[in-house]
């Protein structure tokens, strides 16, 4: 369609409305001006005398201008009128429209309203996703995190617990100090200072208990001996500032001439403080132990990890991969026992297990220290010590048998240090070893009845 018979749009119908309706605004105070000036003219020529200056940038009246510059004068004045009213119209322009309802639209201007507020709701999305990437990220979980990220999360609990502790500190010690020596007190103030000092010794606990918390929260302290150290070492630290505080009060109670009365009161105030604070600890320690479901107390769950744990984590990773995790019915560290690595192997593949912990190239276990047996009522088993020289590693295992057939693989074929070992088993503990090539008595004749070391033997001669 060519443009002569092209229909004009509304926007552009309404467009030239305005254009002709600034043209004729512009025309009319053109004419305004004309005859306002006209009659300024009229008396300054009458009076010869220059009066006022027309607003053009020319140095002379009205009255000294010839027809050819009241003519220029006149069309600056035209010009700046028309200047002023385009700027208005430009500035109408730019305002938004009144918004229309949808039903009154046009379909160009139900579009247009699409665009724009698909304009806006795009510009919001990406305002909140700057917004979502400024904003710091989630918290990982501690299994999830790297080595940095953890001593990273350590650092920042340690500095929050230590600021809260600062915290609590500076709030007791702004606490005002009483007014009067407890030997000066009434009956009611006695009691109300007792009332605080219990009131202060919950605080107290309460937020090293939130302390407490947030040093659990902020880092898995399984892994942090640095950091329990430093625990241990800021509790002793206020343990100590505690006791310090308590005998200068206790001084200077005395030296504000408090009897005996006076002393007793701060003994009572003490042991109040005492119980208060034990009354704290004890439920704290059991909402701790209701949070985790058993009764372990708070105090285990922050145990500092062994030094020997990663040596366990090997063991069982080794073993695991070789045999399955079902081969391994238990797996600790041996807290009474110099913190040895402990397995417990299935008694049927015991005999498999011992081989590739001899002969594996990592675990390299070429050593036997001791064999002996245990009597456990409900069982009995065989405690087994190994050392590797070629790594300088110690290894514990057990293995549990039934006291009915009582019978563990023999080892002798691997270690010939178990000669021994089995046999004296074998003889106080009626433990069988199937595979020993010599398997008899070694301390008691062929023909004792029973064996002396099971928790249920009955000596059979009792002249004897």
């Amino acid at each position: 369609m060519s443009d002569e018979k092209r229909k004009p749009t509304p926007e552009e119908k309404a467009a030239a409305a305005a254009e002709a309706r600034a043209k004729a605004e512009a025309l009319r105070k053109l004419r305004e001006q004309e005859a306002q000036a006209s009659q300024e003219a009229s008396p300054m020529e009458a009076s010869q005398e220059p009066q006022e200056e027309i607003s053009a940038p020319e140095a002379k009246t009205v009255s000294e201008m010839t027809p050819e510059e009241k003519a220029v004068a006149k069309k600056a004045a035209a010009a700046e009128a028309i200047a002023k009213a385009k700027a208005a119209k430009e500035q109408e322009e730019a305002a938004p429209p009144p918004a229309k309802p949808v039903s009154e639209m046009t379909p160009e201007e139900k579009a247009a309203a699409k665009k724009a507020a698909a304009a806006e709701a795009i510009a919001k999305a990406k305002a909140a996703k700057e917004q979502a990437e400024a904003a710091p990220p989630p918290a990982k979980p501690v299994s999830e995190m790297t080595p940095e990220e953890k001593a990273a999360a350590k650092k920042a609990a340690a500095a929050e617990a230590i600021a809260k502790a600062k915290a609590a500190k500076e709030q007791a010690e702004a606490a005002p100090p009483p007014a009067k020596p407890v030997s000066e007190m009434t009956s009611e103030e006695k009691a109300a200072a007792k009332k605080a000092a219990a009131a202060e010794a919950l605080a107290k606990a309460k937020a090293a208990k939130e302390a407490k918390e947030a040093a659990e929260n902020g880092a898995d302290t399984a892994e942090s001996a640095p950091d329990a150290d430093a625990k241990a070492k800021a509790a002793a630290a206020a343990k100590a500032k505690a006791a310090a505080a308590a005998a200068a009060k206790a001084k200077a109670a005395r030296e504000a001439g408090g009897d005996e009365s006076g002393d007793d009161d701060a003994k009572a105030k003490a042991a109040a403080a005492a119980k208060a604070k034990a009354a704290a600890a004890a439920a704290a320690k059991a909402k701790a132990t209701q949070a985790t479901g058993d009764e372990t107390p708070a105090e285990e769950a922050l145990k500092v990890p062994s030094k020997n744990q990663p040596y366990l984590d090997k063991y069982v990773s080794r073993i695991s991969e070789a045999f399955g995790q079902e081969v391994i019915e238990a797996s600790y560290i041996n807290e009474l026992g110099k913190e040895v690595p402990t397995l417990t192997i299935q008694n049927e593949r015991w005999h498999q297990v011992a081989q590739f912990l001899r002969d594996d190239e990592q675990l390299s276990f070429e050593y036997l220290s001791d064999l002996h047996g245990v009597d456990y009522e409900d069982r009995l088993e065989v405690y087994y010590h190994f050392y590797s020289y070629k790594n300088r590693q110690s290894l514990a295992v057990k293995v549990k048998t039934s006291r009915e057939e009582s019978k563990v693989a023999s080892v002798m074929d691997l270690w010939h240090g178990a000669n021994w070992n089995e046999r004296e088993t074998f003889d106080l503990l009626g433990i069988h070893f199937p595979g020993h090539k010599d398997l008899r008595r070694i301390l008691l004749p062929d023909d004792w009845v029973g064996y002396p070391l099971r928790k249920d033997y009955v000596q059979y001669d009792e002249e004897v």
